[in-house]
């Protein structure tokens, strides 16, 4: 008997030792996916969209996430078949017209131009407060680690322009969503955060 009594009482320190060996795996678990590495695969190459709509914008927005920086351009009633646009990386951002360069800051600069119109194309009243050559109203950049400036291009012939100054020349990605164009641009090359 007395050796069950121990063979039990050496289960049960052996068990109170294991116990706490859980929660740091849970620990570890959580470390790793703190620290996953974020999405590749995006390039710094241009991205276009053939289509087009008469839906005006109303708004560009901006936001941060753990792995990238977001562009949202709101087309309110345009679904997503229409939504048309072309990203690339330019040298100089030159206003659609007039051919004048709009200066924007950053080390590389994202020509953004979607395929609608920031005006009301039945009586040509604006639907999107941005003026030409000032950065976007609205959009405060503070604390963004990619994104360093916006500017309006203006609207011509129902296209909008909008220069995207980044950091550095970074991978990005372009996404269509209900009555929205998304562009993401990401912190870095190799995915970590």
């Amino acid at each position: 008997m007395r050796r069950i009594r121990t063979t039990g009482v050496a289960l049960a320190a052996v068990a109170a030792l294991a116990l706490p060996a859980l929660p740091a795996a849970t620990a570890s678990a959580a470390t790793a996916t703190a620290t996953t590495a974020c999405p590749t695969g995006w390039g710094s190459l241009a991205e276009v969209r053939s289509t087009a709509t008469t839906k005006p914008l109303t708004n560009i927005r901006t936001g941060r996430h753990a792995c990238f920086d977001r562009m949202v351009v709101d087309l309110p009633g345009a679904g997503r078949s229409g939504l048309g646009y072309s990203v690339r990386y330019v040298s100089t951002l030159y206003q659609d017209g007039s051919g004048r360069p709009i200066p924007v800051a950053g080390g590389a600069v994202l020509e953004v131009r979607i395929a609608a119109p920031a005006y009301d194309h039945e009586t040509g009243a604006p639907t999107y407060p941005g003026r030409v050559n000032r950065p976007l109203p609205g959009v405060d950049l503070t604390g963004y680690r990619t994104f360093r400036d916006t500017r309006f291009g203006g609207s011509f012939e129902g296209e909008t322009l909008v220069g995207l100054g980044v950091r550095a020349r970074l991978p990005f990605r372009v996404l269509v969503l209900t009555d929205r164009i998304v562009v993401d641009v990401a912190h870095n090359w190799t995915g970590a955060r």
